[in-house]
């Protein structure tokens, strides 16, 4: 990767215009794009503000070497976490289930088959509420976060939160936790929806 071409991709990930990226830099907007059409370098006394623009190291820079970011650490846990998500849908699932063979076909006593399924629901829930709880913190992954980033993170937050607080009062309200988890299926559509629509603003933003 040339130096121009780095350039060019730093500042779309942080979501700049070349006129925004010129006036930060205190250089004109045809500076910017001969830098990054490789047609020039960057002045040694760019370097720095360049680095502070884009958040990245001189090295990085000059050597076009890309170093593990500390972003991935919390990805990796966020993969961790993401397990008990799909164990909480999982026993959802399986506490359907039951009801249905602890009724049908081993004909348990009622009782038995609402405990069982109160049970499964419960730790379901308690699988969800841990992956939300245990996302990773915000000041691990907002340090090199664009404003607009930090907008769709905290929108995201909010209706995840928003989602659990619905989600708990309908299905402790009506007691149909074989349907509320739906509720769940609903938000990650949401989620895609919000993320979607971040990006097509920052695409227009660009251009």
């Amino acid at each position: 990767m040339t130096l121009g071409e780095m350039l060019l991709e730093l500042r779309k990930k942080q979501h700049l215009s070349q006129e925004e990226a010129a006036e930060k830099l205190k250089v004109t907007r045809q500076t910017i794009s001969k830098w990054e059409t490789n047609q020039s370098t960057p002045d040694f006394d760019k370097i720095i503000p360049i680095c502070e623009l884009y958040q990245i190291s001189s090295e990085e820079l000059l050597t076009g070497v890309k170093k593990e970011e500390k972003e991935k650490k919390p990805s990796q846990k966020n993969t961790k976490n993401v397990k008990f998500l799909i164990l909480g849908i999982f026993l959802y699932f399986m506490s359907v289930i039951c009801v249905i063979l602890g009724e049908e076909t081993l004909r348990l006593n009622d009782g038995i088959v609402v405990s069982i399924f109160l049970g499964l629901c419960a730790i379901a829930t308690c699988c969800v509420i841990y992956y939300g709880v245990n996302l990773p913190k915000k000041e691990e992954y907002t340090k090199k976060q664009t404003p607009q980033e930090k907008l769709k993170n905290s929108v995201i937050d909010i209706t995840a939160i928003a989602f659990c607080v619905v989600y708990l009062i309908i299905s402790f309200a009506t007691m149909a936790w074989h349907i509320t988890w739906i509720l769940w299926i609903i938000y990650a559509a949401v989620e895609e929806i919000i993320k979607t629509g971040f990006e097509l603003k920052g695409e227009q933003h660009e251009k």
